[in-house]
């Protein structure tokens, strides 16, 4: 019988060890996939190839989805710095909503000098004064600032309803700021709702399959056109833009 449980005993301490074994080598195969996956980015001369025709600049929008990016890291020790020209961050939404990345990014991208600005995702069904007045609650002007975009993606109301209330939200920050705001919208939107109005404001659009044929125009001054970007060390996908506007 004491045979027995020594055999048994020797089993037991074999299978723990090949558990354990197992464990160890998928812990390194992730280990080295994550760190591949950074080198594999980074070789690719630093996310765009090439700046297509009428474009300057690129530039990257985040918020609370990319979670807490390490800005020094990736702008100074991964290079980014010579790629990465300007960056939108969210600060706010409807009337209450703070993003609870934007003073942190805010402040890390001022320590950096890099060019960056606020962008307030619009709600429909809340009062544009009220929200206009919450975003400015949250954002000063500084050194390094663009002009504040307001985003624009929801449906819900009329096309009238929906003009009228951004332009009280544009007047409004645009008078308190001394900036006029840029308005970021879908390349369909832009498109069915607004390319007829809104003549003395500049777009950023959004469009992914197809660089569109509306590019052209001069108030377009911004195009998002991948939503699948990645960069080292962030774990979610990044916004791609490329801008007219050439960033020192």
């Amino acid at each position: 019988m004491k045979k027995r449980k020594v055999k048994k005993s020797k089993k037991k301490s074999q299978s723990l060890k090949l558990i354990v074994s197992l464990m160890i080598i998928g812990l390194c195969g992730v280990v080295y996939w994550y760190y591949q996956e950074d080198d594999v980015v980074i070789k690719k001369e630093h996310v765009i190839q090439s700046m297509p025709d009428g474009f300057t600049s690129f530039g990257i929008d985040v918020s609370h989805h990319q979670g807490k990016i390490n800005w020094e890291r990736l702008m100074r020790k991964d290079g980014f710095d010579s790629v990465i020209q300007f960056v939108y961050c969210k600060a706010t939404e409807g009337m209450d909503h703070i993003d609870t990345q934007w003073e942190y990014n805010r402040e890390e991208l001022t320590k950096l000098n890099i060019a960056h600005g606020a962008y307030h995702f619009f709600a429909l069904e809340t009062d544009p004064t009220l929200q206009a007045k919450h975003f400015l609650s949250q954002w000063r002007k500084s050194e390094f600032d663009l002009p504040p975009v307001l985003d624009v993606e929801a449906e819900g109301l009329s096309d009238k309803e929906l003009i009228a209330a951004m332009k009280i939200w544009l007047i409004e920050v645009e008078n308190k700021t001394g900036m006029r705001p840029i308005i970021y919208t879908s390349l369909h939107f832009y498109e069915t709702k607004f390319a007829k109005v809104f003549n003395e404001y500049k777009f950023w659009i959004a469009a992914y399959s197809r660089r569109p044929h509306c590019i052209e125009d001069a108030r377009i001054m911004h195009w998002q056109y991948s939503e699948d970007g990645k960069l080292p060390r962030i774990r979610e996908k990044v916004d791609f833009n490329v801008s007219k506007i050439t960033y020192l």
